[in-house]
């Protein structure tokens, strides 16, 4: 038999085997309970038809062996993934299943998938477990309890025979009481069942594939415990910080029938991070019950040295309570310990307020990510490595979406002071709802209560949510309950509907999408890629709508390039097939010496978004705080390569957690700039603002400033009067007026802001800082008489490379040719999540990548990777796919592509062509150049570098090659096409965009207020009479399949009044590709009539990028 261990239990409810998980690890001299653990070799057996319980298994011995703790996957049970494996989870983009790039890795046993970590076997449904237990003639007359700590999901509990129960947490361990056993041998069966038993949504992080995948097994402690007939089924503390008391709330069980009486005594004892005597005195109380249950509460006073809890002290106490007496004359003794903080959490109108100090919510979220494991770890310094690692990039919080963690990360998050926001286990949309009466609904309050009494003592446990983003016509009704129950039954933390949404009167909180820089479908027209750069913007107008907190939800979300060298770290049975599949791709197109480059320069684009959508946050008066999505990389979904660190917590190489903190922490001065870019005659205009969240206020402290240039110096420094700062957002610190006319240009300046002990600014409390470039007013951008400039391969073009000259070829944006599947879609910004879960929104790469020191670049500067300054010429910019030309060649300034496709992209590139040398750029060089000193200055670089000795290609091209990269000049404006009516459009989306020469931009029908229904039209014109043979029409490229045409006609007229048709009719098929229209004959036309009748979307709208005009090769048919 295994040796007893007596502990005294750690957790709020009948927790009893998690005593090593918390501060009560130490056994007492009495009243402690003995318990047998279970981990070791179970029989087993699966049941992918689920006939076990009809045939008795658990009447039988199991035929195979399987180790407990532990999951099938980890010791290689299952079957092997196929085409045909029934994932959990939604697979948005599904070219996988028969793209043809995509065959290798679907052929039987050479799978591979995209869409997120795979594991080496898969099986759902149910398994059975068994083994023999033997009850010690010591537990006679006492009750025995079974526990099971992270099973995944459903378990069945028999005892010999006899049917125990059920649970269905996803959440808690399973707790059975088995009541008294007879001493001896017994058999105990097992059934987990991890099938989708209810639906809490395919997509929940507690359930799905996306993260750590529907495992089939048991986590963590796998325990017998002994009691007293008569024992503490449950403690609560309830802290008061004002009075430095606390409330003690015991529940007692009674399993005798007879009557008890006897005393309960509370002891309270200092825990970690408390470093001041305590004063309190036990405090106990007589209890007499016929009852089975009896709840009872004292007070214990604390004294007036308690210390509270937060962030950055985290001070915890051990509270012990046992209760001795007697039942039906047989004496018992039970005791149970469990910890708490004093901390007391509430709102201040928008702000939260812990132990009456506001406190800013800087988050991350951890969505159940570990892949070597597969689940959520069990163990306390496993949970440490992460909230220690998230507390150094300056964070505070972490919101655990659509799941539960286990107790290990309560522990450590009390012991680390990390704010906990926790979620019911569920993302009830796609494939269930919300408040529509389907099983989730009342599972969602059985989990929730769960949650409660399983981790409710815990100071680190702030926020409580039903979930993630709820769908369902009656969710609001059912949540406006739901947290209105919740809130009267426990007011030690707050409560809110769901991260995203609904905002309903009953929340404490909101946490809501709109106040992040990127939203969902917002493509290029975010104000990152349509606005140029400035740090002035803030959310105070959404915030002061409210009235109470709002954490930003989900704000980030900027993606990165696959780091191929963490893929070794992949030691569990989650492989990163997909990670293999994106580097086969790179390899297929020539790059893949270039991985390490493209991870380190999309990474610091990375980080430029990620800090400006922090300290949007930061400088928001009255904002409560923000989530990120996400400090590390959330690998399902498509794969969601968001984090600065990887699916491990580590560091990628491109930003450190000093470097990360000092735009993202408890105190961070802000720059308020109305732009990034100035020229030399020209004054910034800065103001030095202040987000201050840290233990105290700040005294005496210097406002410092310097500029400082890329070769070391300080050209401006100094400094304002000491101050003083009370806790929260402090507005303007101080002003600054800085005139450039002296500053050496083109160069780049980094301006600091800081809090320094003394004027000099040689001791920083904080410091922040932003990058500035400054230009010269005026710059020769003309070319030299041995440089000719051309927009097309031009006759006098070829002629001058035909004769050895120099060619600068700018190639306007319209005329790039682009791919008719999965365009490329040119941003500023990072992709934001990923390309296969958004339908490719824009945009759709990583930045760019140069080298600042080629001898093009040697009059711009620059760093090797995308920063402010290239907003001004990626706004005005299309890159060219150059994969058809030789695969030596390289550009000069190089586009990022989505790994998902992995194409060369080029900005601007050199190449021999004939006996000259050819310089092609795509970026607009020859217009609005006064106003532009960015691309004013790339081009003078350009033409400077043309003009000298170094400009010597080694690359030949022909002709033809580099006609290859260009679309044929838009026949709309050779046929002078325009718009002539519109039924419809939406301000901002006018029907003149569909006739732009820009896939970017559309026009969509109106949204808002009166929204007309199908069908929608629109009349084009042409200068003269042509003979049109038909039309392509593109889709709009952000995505969003929103207007998408599905049934159209087509008529033509040449005179707008007597019409012809239809020429054209069908139904288009969905998809963002481009859609030729072929007309049965040619037609003579002056007008063209596109007549919507139905769309692929829900809603009445259409929507079209562009319009082209086909013109026919053979005469029209006059009619």
């Amino acid at each position: 038999m295994r040796q007893l261990v007596r502990v005294w239990v750690a957790g709020a409810a009948a927790l009893v085997w998690f005593g090593d998980l918390s501060l009560a690890r130490a056994a007492l001299s009495s009243g402690a309970e003995p318990v047998i653990s279970l981990a070791g070799s179970w029989r087993f057996a699966l049941d992918p038809n689920d006939v076990g319980v009809a045939e008795g298994w658990f009447n039988r011995t199991l035929p195979q062996r399987v180790k407990l703790p532990g999951s099938l996957p980890a010791q290689g049970i299952g079957f092997d993934v196929t085409v045909e494996t029934p994932w959990i989870g939604s697979i948005v983009d599904r070219s996988w299943f028969t793209a043809p790039e995509f065959e290798p890795y679907r052929k039987p046993g050479q799978v591979k998938v995209p869409f997120w970590l795979q594991p080496e076997k898969y099986y759902t449904g149910p398994a059975w477990y068994q083994r023999q237990i033997i009850v010690p003639t010591t537990w006679a007359g006492r009750r025995v309890v079974f526990r099971l700590e992270r099973p995944h999901w459903e378990t069945r509990v028999w005892v010999d025979d006899r049917l125990i129960g059920t649970n269905q947490s996803l959440s808690t361990p399973h707790e059975y009481d088995l009541g008294s056993l007879t001493p001896g041998p017994h058999r105990l069966t097992i059934r987990v069942d991890n099938r989708l038993v209810i639906d809490v949504g395919i997509n929940s992080h507690s359930v799905s594939d996306h993260t750590q995948g529907a495992w089939n097994g048991i986590v963590g402690r796998i325990e017998l415990a002994a009691t007293p007939q008569v024992y503490i089924q449950d403690v609560q503390v309830f802290p008061s910080v004002a009075d430095r008391t606390a409330r003690v709330r015991v529940a007692l069980g009674n399993a005798t029938s007879q009557r008890a009486e006897g005393k309960i005594s509370v002891f309270v004892e200092p825990g970690p991070g408390v470093n001041r005597p305590l004063e309190a005195k036990p405090v106990s109380q007589d209890f007499q019950t016929d009852r089975n249950l009896i709840s009872t509460e004292l007070q214990i006073a604390l004294g007036e040295t308690a210390q509270t809890w937060d962030e950055f002290s985290p001070a915890l106490y051990r509270l012990k309570v046992q209760v001795r007496g007697q039942a039906g004359g047989a004496p018992f003794e039970h005791g149970r310990a469990v910890t708490f903080g004093l901390r007391e959490i509430a709102t201040d109108g928008t702000q939260f307020v812990l132990n009456g100090r506001k406190i800013f919510i800087r988050g991350t979220l951890e969505c159940s990510i570990f892949p070597k494991t597969g689940h959520p770890p069990v163990d306390v310094a496993s949970w440490k490595k992460v909230m220690r690692t998230a507390k150094a990039y300056g964070l505070n919080s972490l919101r655990f979406h659509s799941h539960c963690p286990p107790e290990a990360a309560f522990v450590a998050a009390d012991e680390l002071g990390v704010y906990l926001h926790v979620e019911c286990g569920t993302w009830p949309n796609t494939s269930t709802t919300l408040g529509d009466g389907k099983p989730v609904d009342q599972w969602l309050y059985a989990e929730a209560d769960r949650i409660l009494q399983a981790y409710v003592n815990h100071p680190s446990f702030l926020f409580l949510l039903s979930g993630n983003e709820p769908g369902g016509r009656n969710q609001v009704a059912y949540l406006r309950k739901w947290v209105a129950h919740y809130k009267g039954a426990d007011p030690r933390r707050l409560y809110s509907s769901a991260a995203g949404w609904p905002q309903i009167p009953e929340n404490q909180f909101h946490v809501a999408p709109e106040p992040r820089i990127q939203a969902w479908g917002a493509g290029l027209k975010s104000r990152i890629n349509a606005r140029p750069p400035e740090t002035l913007t803030d959310y105070r107008d959404y915030i002061q709508a409210r009235s109470v907190p709002v954490i930003s939800h989900e704000i980030g979300q900027w993606c990165v390039y696959p780091n191929f060298a963490e893929m070794h770290k992949y030691t569990g049975y989650l492989k990163p097939r997909n990670f293999e599949i994106f580097r086969d791709l790179l390899k297929a197109h020539h790059m893949a010496d270039q991985a390490r480059a493209f991870l380190l320069a999309s990474g610091k684009l990375q980080v430029l978004c990620y800090k400006e959508d922090i300290e949007s946050a930061l400088r928001t008066p009255g904002m409560g705080g923000f989530q990120l999505l996400d400090l590390h990389d959330f690998p399902g979904q498509g794969t969601a390569l968001v984090g600065v660190l990887d699916p491990f917590w580590e560091e990628k190489g491109y930003v450190t957690a000093r470097q990360y903190s000092r735009f993202c922490g408890p105190t961070v001065p802000l720059a308020r700039l109305p732009k990034r870019v100035f020229t030399q005659a020209e004054t910034a205009s800065i103001r030095f603002d202040l987000a201050h969240f840290g233990p105290a206020p700040l005294t005496n402290v210097w406002p410092v400033f310097c500029v400082t240039s890329d070769n070391g110096q300080r050209p401006l420094h100094g400094h304002w009067p000491a101050c003083d700062f009370p806790v929260g957002y402090q507005g303007q610190v101080a002003h600054l007026e800085l005139s450039l006319t002296n500053l050496p240009a083109p160069a780049r300046y980094r301006l600091r802001l800081g809090l320094a002990q003394d004027p000099s600014g040689q001791h920083l409390l904080a410091e922040n800082d932003w990058d500035l470039w400054v230009y010269p007013t005026a710059v020769a951008s003309e070319p030299s008489a041995s440089v000719h400039i051309a927009e097309d391969l031009t006759p006098e073009a070829l002629a001058t490379l035909e004769s050895g000259g120099s060619v600068l070829l700018l190639i306007p944006p319209h005329r790039v040719k682009n791919a008719t599947d999965r365009p490329v879609r040119l941003g500023f910004s990072s992709i934001f999540w990923n390309t296969a879960w958004t339908r490719r929104q824009a945009p759709t790469t990583l930045g760019i990548l140069c080298n600042p020191n080629h001898p093009a670049l040697a009059d711009f500067p620059t760093d090797s990777h995308s920063n402010w300054q290239w907003w001004y010429l990626i706004s005005r910019a299309a890159p060219m796919i150059l994969d058809p030309l030789p695969p030596k060649l390289r550009p000069i300034v190089q586009v990022i592509d989505d790994w998902f496709t992995a194409r060369r992209l080029g900005l601007v590139f050199e190449a021999k062509v004939a006996r000259g040398r050819l310089l092609v750029c795509s970026i607009d060089l020859a217009t609005g150049l006064d106003d532009n000193p960015v691309a004013r200055q790339l081009r003078a670089s350009l033409l400077r570098y043309m003009a000298g000795p170094r400009f010597r290609p080694a690359i030949e091209l022909s002709p033809e090659q580099v006609r290859s990269l260009m679309r044929p000049p838009n026949p709309q404006a050779k046929l002078g096409a325009r718009i002539v009516r519109a039924t419809t459009a939406e301000p901002g989306y006018e029907a003149e965009l569909a006739l732009d020469g820009d896939p970017e931009t559309f026009w969509h029908t109106a949204w808002t207020g009166q929204v007309p229904t199908f069908p929608h039209e629109l009349v084009i014109g042409l200068a003269a009479p042509a003979n049109i043979g038909g039309l392509v029409l593109w889709p709009r490229q952000d995505g969003n399949p929103n207007g998408w045409i599905k049934d159209y006609e087509i008529w033509t007229s040449l005179d707008g009044q007597n019409w012809t048709g239809p020429v054209a009719q069908g139904a288009l098929p969905a998809g963002h590709e481009a859609k030729p229209v072929h007309f049965a004959q040619p037609a003579q036309a002056q007008f063209i009539r596109l007549v919507i009748r139905s769309g692929h979307a829900r809603g009445p709208w259409a929507s079209l990028a562009e319009l082209e005009l086909v013109e026919a090769s053979r005469p029209a048919v006059q009619k």
